[in-house]
């Protein structure tokens, strides 16, 4: 458990972590720039009561006054929701600051990652993580994300990466920096909104047991990076593949007309998506976040019994 200064960590997930027992993180960009109020506290709440059903201690991360925050209370977590796009998105290069300044911030999957790690916390469950942009050979957009999973050793069980990026160079990124990317029940990379993408993972596990296994074996090994698991979206929420990446096309192209770069990118990707497909995409991003939930608290519990 670190004693840095700047971090507080809810008594429940303090105790569970100390006491060897299964708690998984939880970013909260989801709540404040992912979907509008109520419906991101409601959706936060709901993958927190997920954990806990599947036999884990959910700990959603933030920054809150200044303080790294390791396990939100509904306050809380009601507060960040309503500020929501006010909330300053922080990645690696924002923590400093933002807490110097005693300011809030939503967590990334980089930030996140790093404040897991702090508390001890080894599972972390999300949506999709960043990645490599489209057009990034020009642009060098490439999300901190991929970074921090190459240096801090937390397990991130997600959908895959966002299809809205340049999935293969996402994944020769990660190839590169030494993360091994694991398909949950599948040699295909998942791509956030649908089940395939025609990327192959480096291996398959068919269960929370084996993904707890391997990453426990990465633990003994000293490895410093972490472990991505690529879960699908389940089959009925599964969207269009030609609908879907006719949408992103689009957003993608409207991005480019109107100047919009760096951290603004996805946020703007993701709402033009929403918005062409009538909705669809954000009921489908939420019910794979739900899916990670299960597995990440599942995967934490298999890792629990192993120590």
């Amino acid at each position: 458990m670190s004693l840095n200064k700047y971090l507080d960590v809810a008594p429940e997930v303090a105790a569970a972590v100390a006491a060897g027992k299964p708690v998984v993180a939880l970013e909260s960009t989801i709540i404040s720039h992912g979907m509008p109020y109520p419906q991101n506290v409601e959706t936060a709440l709901k993958v927190e009561e997920i954990i806990r059903e599947n036999g884990a201690v959910p700990a959603t991360i933030a920054v809150i006054g200044g303080r790294l925050k390791a396990g939100l209370s509904k306050d809380e977590i009601e507060y960040l929701g309503k500020k929501g796009a006010d909330v300053a998105k922080a990645s690696r290069r924002d923590l400093a600051v933002l807490v110097s300044k005693k300011a809030d911030g939503a967590t990334t999957v980089t930030t996140t990652m790093i404040i897991a790690h702090m508390a001890g916390i080894k599972i972390f469950a999300t949506g999709g993580i960043g990645g490599v942009h489209r057009g990034a050979e020009t642009t060098m957009d490439i999300s901190a994300d991929l970074e921090e999973l190459a240096h801090t050793p937390v397990m991130v069980v997600c959908a895959g990466a966002k299809s809205i990026l340049d999935l293969g160079l996402t994944l020769e990124y990660l190839e590169t920096h030494g993360v091994p990317v694991i398909g949950y029940g599948t040699k295909e990379l998942p791509a956030f909104y649908t089940r395939k993408s025609g990327f192959g993972v480096d291996y398959e596990l068919d269960t929370p047991e084996e993904l707890a296994n391997a990453f426990q074996t990465s633990l003994d090994l000293g490895f410093q990076g972490g472990m991505l698991v690529t879960n699908p979206i389940p089959e009925e929420y599964s969207m269009d593949h030609d609908v879907i990446n006719k949408a992103i096309d689009e957003a993608i192209k409207e991005a480019s007309e109107q100047g919009i770069h760096g951290k603004a990118t996805t946020p703007f990707l993701l709402a033009k998506v929403k918005e062409l497909t009538g909705g669809d995409s954000l009921d489908s991003n939420i019910q794979l976040v739900f899916n990670n939930a299960r597995l990440a608290a599942k995967t934490a519990c298999a890792l629990s019994a192993k120590n």
